[in-house]
């Protein structure tokens, strides 16, 4: 499974969530931006996030200092204030079937970067597809709509 980071669903209020929810909020609710996580159970979220956070109902790590927890308590602690540091909510997921993914990626589908902080919690989501280009050290101004192998 795998979160679309850099699509945010402007529709989609963090405070109307919580409202639909019926969970209370604190004074000052942070701002979440919520996102289209993928067409996958589009009513479910997930939340992904720093890992200075762990649920008591199930926070998975997911790479070094990030982590992933799809239950309602995460949703209440940010809402209060002792959520993590940093988090992205989406709304869906992107799903593939099994061995999917992997033929993708031998056919060169897929370019995979290292996570950062700013990829995955930054607000310019316009500016994350160039900046995950950047982090493998290639100008997007090369790239070409067919692909091939080496």
């Amino acid at each position: 499974m795998g979160l679309i980071v850099n699509k945010p669903a402007s529709e989609v209020r963090f405070s109307d969530l919580l409202d639909q929810l019926s969970i209370p909020a604190g004074d000052a609710v942070p701002d979440v931006r919520v996102h289209y996580g993928g067409p996958v159970e589009t009513g479910r979220g997930f939340v992904l996030h720093t890992s200075d956070y762990a649920s008591g109902a199930g926070t998975m790590a997911v790479a070094d200092g990030i982590s992933m927890t799809a239950t309602l308590d995460i949703l209440e602690d940010i809402a209060l204030g002792n959520g993590p540091a940093r988090s992205m909510l989406g709304l869906g997921y992107a799903g593939w079937g099994p061995g999917q993914l992997e033929s993708e990626l031998m056919r060169n589908g897929w370019l995979v970067s290292a996570p950062t902080d700013d990829i995955l919690f930054g607000r310019a989501s316009e500016h994350k597809w160039t900046a995950a280009l950047k982090v493998l050290g290639i100008d997007p101004l090369m790239l070409s709509s067919s692909g091939g192998s080496a």
